[in-house]
């Protein structure tokens, strides 16, 4: 069969399954099983060769089942990196770009400045930091040791330096730290079954439902931050206020709110006493 064909027949099969963009995800998977670029796709028309055309449609059957189209690819896009992922982590996300657009903000005009990223998954924000700010020394903790295993296989994969420790929260590390970043987890337990079941069904739930992370992070960071670091959390929609109120109260100055591309608060950050 040739690829517009393969292409009809794949998108149908995904609309049938209530897959939310049918006709993007087959060009991802037929790409990815013929070893091409989208955009190559259609380059012209020619047959798929079989044994190609046999791991297309075992990619769309997996697809079609509401796996997420980055653990069926098996990797996924970071600001400039391209990370390994499976059920094992968190499917790294746009509103963590900007988080980590944040962090680079902050540690502009600090030469070698010491990073802790709290609940590493896949190493997405250490590395991506690791690899945008050259000179930064960069921790990652993380209390899954399969999570911690991608992010391992992650720094190799990018040729980035980052240390990673398995323990919860601050994995026993005191600092000082001149920026705690993290993405804790953040959906409430009673909201997660209204999520697509990628993310409901298959995203693993410890780093998804929110258990005191966020409040814990911010409570013990501040002691362990030098004078004048900064804490940069990623939050819900609509939680951000709450959040830098919560900072305030726990001594936190010169807290600022910011924006994902989508224009919604999802980043909170704030400094340290100096």
């Amino acid at each position: 069969m040739n690829v517009r064909d393969l292409l009809v027949e794949a998108t149908s099969e995904l609309e049938r399954a209530g897959v939310p963009s049918p006709r993007v995800d087959a060009e991802w998977l037929l790409a990815h099983a013929l070893g091409v670029t989208r955009s190559e796709l259609y380059a012209d028309g020619d047959e798929a060769p079989g044994d190609k055309e046999r791991v297309f449609r075992e990619l769309v059957a997996r697809r079609a089942g509401r796996e997420p189209l980055a653990y069926v690819l098996g990797e996924w896009g970071f600001r400039r990196l391209t990370l390994t992922v499976d059920s094992r982590v968190l499917i790294p996300r746009p509103e963590t770009e900007a988080l980590v657009g944040r962090c680079l903000e902050l540690l502009a005009g600090l030469e070698a400045p010491r990073v802790i990223d709290i609940g590493v998954g896949s190493g997405a924000i250490a590395l991506a930091i690791a690899d945008e700010h050259p000179g930064a020394r960069v921790v990652g903790t993380e209390s899954s040791a399969g999570a911690l295993a991608v992010a391992a296989a992650n720094a190799e994969r990018t040729g980035l330096t980052i240390e990673l420790v398995e323990g919860d929260l601050f994995g026993g590390l005191e600092g000082p730290f001149d920026l705690v970043v993290s993405n804790p987890p953040y959906v409430d337990a009673d909201e997660i079954d209204t999520l697509a079941p990628e993310v409901a069904e298959r995203e693993p739930r410890a780093a998804l439902i929110e258990s005191g992370q966020t409040e814990a992070i911010a409570e013990q960071a501040i002691s362990r931050l030098a004078p004048g670091g900064v804490l940069a959390l990623e939050v819900a929609d609509g939680k951000a206020r709450e959040l830098a109120e919560l900072l305030r109260t726990l001594g936190y100055e010169e807290i600022a709110i910011g924006e994902d591309l989508g224009g919604h608060e999802r980043v909170v950050d704030g400094r340290a006493p100096r």
